[in-house]
């Protein structure tokens, strides 16, 4: 056991740790800019709450790391299925906020079941795909299975409701899907059915969210409405030029105008602050944590783990990639909070869990 010890210190990968660290430092910075009013000359409690998060988050990080993850073989249906006890618990006692019941409040903190949800879904698909696929990749028979464990969970975070999840649960899948072997045919077909499915999604959206459709295509149209938070946004960001109105300078967020600016919109907060310099070091430090965990996923010792990576990361991907195209009005407003970044105990727990997992992964090349 001591021999495996030194060699995952030896091969402990800290250009992982450290970016996922500057990341949650930046959060932070973020979160105390947006959170700062100028009437009270004191740090808000959310700042000292997400450090204490980092904190909590860098022991779970070094936990995950310890642990060999090929065990998570065999934990990954029984996580799932804690997961989806959760997401059914919020739904009857859950804490409403914003006319979302998404949280269960531990006293300490407000956990969310969603963000579970995220690593329960990259974990049972793992597991179930975690075998070579048939000659010409897994064709429809063998995709009805992951088809329902994504789907319960997905319809359970649509309840609550919460569309930018239950987006990432599907977008997550479909990439572990694909990277997992899926027949070429199928995919196609899958493709085009998903393009002539989507009309009539419409029907079963609520209100609020076509609304938030229509806003994204004419933001002008109600300007004081539907297409405030998008226009604000766009205000927020473009205003902080080349390099920034300076830290807590920034008056889009200072003043209330943008909204949820410590969780969905801090990208705005961050851009007006430090600029178009500073939001290109944010994505290049996304960029490099994506562009390790691929190279993770490929070498990867056995299918397991190269899976694992791959989901991990799709993790990532999928929430800057929409979490910055919708703050820069380029994609409808949902609800996805920026990886490491936004402010959230369950939010930051679970990508530090991630990144942790990662290292593993990477680690463990090296002892067997």
């Amino acid at each position: 056991m001591a021999s495996i010890d030194k060699r995952l210190i030896a091969h402990y990968d800290w250009t992982l740790f450290v970016i996922a660290l500057m990341l949650a430092v930046i959060g932070t910075l973020s979160v105390a800019s947006g959170s700062y009013s100028g009437t009270h000359h004191r740090i808000d409690p959310l700042v000292m709450r997400q450090f204490a998060f980092i904190g909590i988050g860098i022991v779970v990080m070094f936990a995950a790391v310890l642990f060999d993850y090929r065990a998570l073989a065999t934990y990954s249906y029984p996580f799932y299925a804690i997961a989806l006890g959760l997401l059914v618990l919020v739904s009857i006692m859950g804490h409403s906020t914003g006319g979302s019941r998404r949280w269960i409040n531990l006293g300490l903190i407000k956990l969310e079941p969603s963000e579970l949800a995220k690593l329960a879904i990259v974990l049972v698909m793992v597991r179930y795909m975690r075998e070579e696929p048939p000659a010409g990749g897994w064709r429809l028979r063998q995709m009805i299975i992951p088809g329902l464990m994504l789907a319960i969970p997905t319809v359970l975070v649509l309840k609550q409701p919460d569309l930018g999840t239950a987006l990432i649960l599907v977008l997550i899948s479909a990439t572990l899907i694909f990277v997992g072997g899926l027949n070429t045919r199928l995919m196609v077909a899958l493709g085009l059915a998903a393009i002539l499915v989507a009309p009539v999604s419409w029907h079963y959206l609520k209100p609020y969210q076509r609304q938030r459709l229509v806003s994204f295509i004419d933001p002008q149209a109600d300007p004081l409405g539907s297409g405030y938070h998008i226009i604000q946004s766009e205000i927020a960001i473009g205003s902080g030029g080349g390099w920034g109105k300076g830290f807590m300078k920034g008056t889009q967020a200072r003043l209330n105008f943008l909204p949820e600016e410590t969780t969905d919109f801090i990208f705005s907060v961050f851009a007006e602050e430090f600029g178009f310099a500073g939001s290109m070091l944010l994505l290049i430090l996304y960029a490099t944590l994506i562009m390790r965990g691929a190279w993770i996923a490929r070498h990867a010792r056995d299918r397991f783990g190269s899976l694992l990576a791959a989901g991990l990361t799709a993790i990532v991907f999928w929430q800057v990639a929409i979490n910055m195209l919708m703050t820069s009005g380029m994609l409808p407003v949902v609800g996805i909070p920026l990886p490491l970044v936004s402010y959230g105990g369950s939010s930051l727990l679970t990508m530090m869990a991630a990144m942790g997992l990662l290292i593993s992964v990477n680690a463990r090349r090296y002892t067997f």
